[in-house]
């Protein structure tokens, strides 16, 4: 019977290729940092700034939102956003972790 391939790896690994992926497209980093700067949005608002349709603008922010990286409430037709700041500090320490022992791993250059 065959087995799922993310099995083969480790739920930090998988966690850290999560959020990447979530961070992975450039309109999700410009939707951060337009919820950075407001702290709180209205999704019509992002979708007066950024060049994308309010269909494209919504699922950017369901695939930001899955990763845990955003929190969102739904009041009738307002949806409203903000970054899950306690996320982003964890995956910060994720990201750090993983970059200096990959460095300590490797800190005679090879080429």
């Amino acid at each position: 019977m065959a087995t799922a391939k993310t099995e083969a790896f480790t739920q930090a690994e998988q966690d850290l290729a999560a959020f990447a992926k979530a961070l992975a497209h450039p309109a999700r980093i410009a939707i951060l940092k337009i919820l950075a700067a407001q702290n709180e949005c209205i999704c019509g608002k992002i979708v007066d700034v950024l060049p994308l349709a309010q269909s494209t603008v919504s699922q950017h922010l369901k695939e930001l939102k899955n990763a845990g990286l955003i929190n969102g409430t739904v009041d009738g037709p307002k949806s409203c956003y903000c970054i899950n700041w306690k996320a982003f500090e964890k995956i910060n320490g994720k990201f750090s972790f993983l970059f200096s022992s990959l460095k300590t791993q490797n800190e005679k250059a090879c080429c």
